[in-house]
């Protein structure tokens, strides 16, 4: 009786072990959660400055936010002025003053400055506002531009890294703005840079603020908060899109040149200044929902 009443035991344990996976097969996996997809907003923290200079002193540009690019020779663009090393800008009145004149130096016949903050005010993305009143006259080019701080992308340092023109002028066109960017892609080299213009009536008597916003999505370039700039990261490769590295400000008055001196230069309005008020850059701020 003892063996029989084991078997009996073995046979309906199995019995319950095989009814109970059948049942656990024919029940369904329950669905997956879906996953929400993530969005970015992006804004600018405009309650501090991440970087930038209020020109409230006198004197010499800062050292330690502003560097100088020194020398004539064309500058790409077969421009006519000597950039010299401090000569050219001082800060007076609550204003960055750059004066470019005539006169010989260095084997040219004007001078001028091209400030710069490489390795010393660099940053990727972010706001960037410029409050300033422009040069006049025939042959004048001022711009309130960037560039790459290194050479990270294909061959050549430019335009292979990109450039971001965010105001420039050519006195010539009096009181019509531009706003442009040159990559490997899209340049002036190959006439496929990608540029917009504006007219500002008070460009060359009053000030105005000139930005740059700046977000790993586009570019969109403003005069007084009026938009009339925007460039959409079309996700097309270092080619087109090599704005996702440290860029670097840079403010200058060139003479002549491919561009500025497309009609000649005026020799009797100078001299001429480019007077910035501020530069100031406001970090990115990114929100995810």
């Amino acid at each position: 009786m003892g063996t029989y009443h084991l078997s009996i035991t073995l046979c309906l344990t199995g019995f319950v072990l095989l009814t109970t996976a059948c049942r656990k097969e024919d029940q369904q996996a329950p669905a997956p959660t879906p996953i929400p997809p993530v969005t970015i907003e992006y804004s600018f923290d405009t309650t501090a400055v991440f970087w930038g200079d209020e020109f409230d002193y006198t004197g010499a540009p800062e050292q330690s936010k502003w560097g100088y690019e020194v020398g004539g020779g064309g500058w790409g663009n077969n421009e006519l002025q000597y950039y010299t090393q401090g000569q050219n800008a001082q800060v007076t009145g609550g204003n960055l003053v750059i004066e470019a004149r005539k006169e010989s130096f260095g084997g040219r016949e004007y001078t001028s400055t091209r400030l710069i903050s490489k390795d010393k005010g660099t940053f990727t993305y972010g706001r960037v506002e410029v409050r300033a009143k422009l040069p006049s006259g025939r042959g004048t080019w001022p711009a309130i531009w960037m560039l790459a701080n290194k050479q990270v992308y294909g061959n050549t340092y430019w335009p292979d890294n990109g450039e971001i023109d965010i105001m420039e002028h050519v006195g010539f066109d009096p009181n019509v703005v531009h706003f442009s960017i040159h990559t490997n892609a899209l340049n002036w080299t190959k006439q496929t840079q990608q540029t917009a213009k504006t007219n500002v009536p008070t460009a060359l008597t009053d000030f105005h603020v000139y930005r740059l916003d700046w977000t790993p999505v586009g570019l969109k370039g403003y005069v007084d908060n009026r938009l009339y700039f925007d460039f959409p990261n079309g996700r097309g490769g270092w080619q087109v899109w090599p704005f996702d590295q440290p860029f670097f400000m840079l403010l200058n008055i060139a003479v002549g040149g491919n561009w500025g001196g497309q009609q000649g230069v005026d020799d009797s309005v100078f001299p001429q200044r480019l007077e910035v008020d501020y530069v100031r850059v406001y970090k990115l701020v990114e929100k995810r929902k």
